[in-house]
């Protein structure tokens, strides 16, 4: 497709992210939706989500004009690319910032620990990993899901995380992002999950989840213990 090829020629020429999926359907149908979405981002020198998705120097292609629209990457004009710590979010506190012992200072502390620790989870759930491509801030149709794993048995498991308290409404964003997965990711028959997690579930989300089978839900705890070191 002449949008995806005319990067390569004219630094100035522009494409969408539709176009990008229209010209991999039509030519390579086997890549899903959100394999092709998220290498537009790995390769966007200026997408803070880069990182996630382990940039090679040599993949610094193309440039991010907004959240669906992308130019090739001028090394003369563009600002140099971002790599690992510049594109992720602060994680330090600031000065101002209360937080109470029991949860996370920001959701994506919370987000980067299950992302490395998903088996305390449940056993066999592994984040979603494929040609370089993690489950971690997975592009799902213009928005992003906190992690996408599978499970031990091969099913996709959508994980939406709140900080604090989970209200009621974030069970529409868990199902949106589901039938995303399910309609453009999942392979055909496989299974797809959601889970979500907060420091404190409220009554009124509960009841909403005790009406989907395949949503879950979890309360996380922090915990401190300090060792007294000789001196």
């Amino acid at each position: 497709m002449s949008s995806l090829r005319t990067p390569q020629a004219c630094s100035h020429v522009m494409f969408t992210r539709s176009d990008a999926l229209a010209w991999f359907s039509q030519h390579y149908p086997k890549v899903k939706d959100g394999t092709v979405s998220a290498h537009l981002l790995r390769f966007s020198t200026n997408s803070r989500s880069r990182h996630h998705y382990n940039p090679r120097p040599d993949e610094a292609k193309l440039f991010q004009l907004d959240g669906g629209s992308f130019r090739r990457y001028d090394a003369a004009t563009d600002p140099p690319p971002l790599h690992d710590q510049e594109s992720a979010e602060p994680s330090d506190l600031d000065d101002d910032v209360a937080v109470e012992p029991s949860q996370f200072a920001y959701e994506s502390d919370l987000r980067d620990f299950l992302a490395r620790n998903l088996t305390i989870i449940e056993p066999g759930l592994q984040l979603y990993d494929d040609e370089g491509i993690t489950g971690v801030e997975f592009p799902v149709g213009g928005r992003f899901a906190d992690i996408l794993g599978v499970d031990a048995q091969g099913r996709l498991v959508v994980i939406e995380l709140k900080v604090s308290r989970g209200y009621d409404r974030v069970i529409g964003q868990l199902l949106r992002y589901m039938a995303w997965i399910r309609a453009h990711q999942a392979e055909e028959g496989q299974g797809v999950r959601g889970m979500i997690m907060a420091r404190e579930i409220s009554d009124d989300l509960r009841l909403a989840c005790s009406y989907i089978p395949d949503v879950e839900l979890f309360e996380y705890e922090l915990a401190v213990t300090l060792r007294r070191v000789a001196v």
